[in-house]
C-alpha cells in the first residue's frame, strides 16, 4: 500500500451535484432554483430569524420583565472555602490570584466573599466585594477584608 492507491471507503463519498451544465444534464435551465422569487436570484441570503413571512418567534413570544444592562455579576466564594484553602495550603493572604490558580474563579470574574461557614485563622482576604456577615466574620477572627 502506498499513497498512489489510497481510496476513501466504499459509499463514504458522493459525487457533487453539478448544476448549470446544460439542459441535457437534467440540472440546466433554472439550475435547481425553481422559477422567480428571491431564492432563485443571485445574492439572496435569508435574514436571521426569517420564517418565510410568518411572524418570527422573537416577535411572537411575549416580552416581560426587565434586564438591567448595568448589572454587575459576581462569582461567590464562601468563608468555608476560604478557610479550607488557608488550612490546606498554609496561606495567610487569600487574593484573586490564589483563587484563580485553585480553579475557583476565571480570569475575568469579579469575586464576592459571602458569609457561609466561619474563619478561625487570621487571614487577609482581598476581593472585589464582601457581604456584611463575611466582613464581620473575617475581622472578628483578627483578619482584614480588603476591597480590590
Amino acid at each position: 500500500m502506498n499513497l498512489s492507491n489510497l481510496k476513501p471507503a466504499a459509499g463514504s463519498t458522493k459525487t457533487k451535484k453539478r448544476v448549470g451544465r446544460g439542459t441535457g444534464s437534467g440540472r440546466g435551465g433554472t439550475s435547481t432554483r425553481g422559477h422567480k422569487g428571491a431564492q432563485s436570484r443571485s445574492g439572496y441570503s435569508v435574514k436571521i430569524g426569517f420564517e418565510g413571512g410568518q411572524m418570527p418567534l422573537q416577535r411572537r413570544v411575549p416580552k416581560f420583565g426587565f434586564k438591567n444592562i448595568n448589572r454587575v455579576e459576581y462569582t461567590a466564594v464562601n468563608l468555608d472555602i476560604i478557610q479550607a484553602l488557608a488550612e490546606k495550603f498554609n496561606l495567610v493572604t487569600i487574593d484573586f490570584d490564589v483563587l484563580r490558580e485553585h480553579g475557583l474563579v476565571s480570569k475575568n470574574d469579579l469575586v464576592k466573599v459571602l458569609g457561609r461557614g466561619s474563619v478561625s485563622s487570621k487571614l487577609e482576604v482581598k476581593a472585589h466585594a464582601f457581604s456584611a456577615s463575611a466582613q464581620k466574620a473575617i475581622e472578628s477572627a483578627g483578619g482584614s477584608a480588603v476591597k480590590l
